[in-house]
This record gives structure tokens, C-alpha cells and sequence, in this order.
């Protein structure tokens, strides 16, 4: 299964870097992993020298993640958005859905 994750919630950031990540980087997580969009303080987990980013760019360059996103409008209010990490975007819905749809679409859309 194709998934997309969406990071919304104040949780997010204990989901990310105690469940997935971890699955991701054993390879046992049971879904091919095609993007992550962050929101508000969410995006901070995609800022350099962040240990979740860091872990995140790791696994995007190993290809286990496709396309990681943060809310454009969140990053430019938190003054982040020339300070992600390589590989990493900014932008809304409709960059979203493009950038999803240039990685082969998904089967599943979670927000968490």
C-alpha cells in the first residue's frame, strides 16, 4: 500500500520519531512511505540539526521516503523556510497534490 502522512496534531512529533521512523529505518513499517506534509509547529521536525530531520533526510535519501512538505505559510511565520533540510519543500494543497501525484499517488492519505 502507497500512504501519504499528514502531521497535524501536537502527537505528531512522538508518532514520527518513536513509531515510524523507527519502522522506516528496519524496514518493517508495511507501507511504501510516498510523502509527509507537516504542519504548524509540526515543520520544525524538518529544520536542520533537528534529530527527526535529520533521521527523515537520511531515509529520503535512502528512497524509503519520496517527497517531504511543510506548509509554506506555517514555515514563513516560524521564519524556517531557508533553514529545512535538502530534499525537503514548502508549499499548500495544491503543491501537495502535485508533488504526490509526481511520486506515483497513494492508496491511503493518514493524518496524524
Amino acid at each position: 500500500m502507497k500512504v501519504a502522512y499528514i502531521f497535524s496534531s501536537n502527537l505528531s512529533h512522538r508518532i514520527l520519531s518513536t513509531m515510524i521512523v523507527p519502522q522506516l529505518e528496519e524496514n518493517r513499517h508495511g507501507a511504501e512511505v510516498l510523502g509527509m506534509f507537516f504542519f504548524v509547529d509540526n515543520c520544525y521536525m524538518l529544520v536542520k540539526g533537528n534529530a527527526v530531520a535529520e533521521r527523515l533526510k537520511k531515509l529520503m535519501d535512502e528512497g524509503k521516503i519520496r517527497m517531504l512538505m511543510g506548509c509554506d505559510q506555517c514555515a514563513y511565520e516560524r521564519e524556517i523556510d531557508k533553514n529545512l533540510i535538502d530534499g525537503a519543500g514548502i508549499g499548500c494543497f495544491p503543491d501537495l497534490y502535485g508533488a504526490i501525484g509526481q511520486v506515483g499517488g497513494v492508496d491511503q492519505v493518514i493524518t496524524l
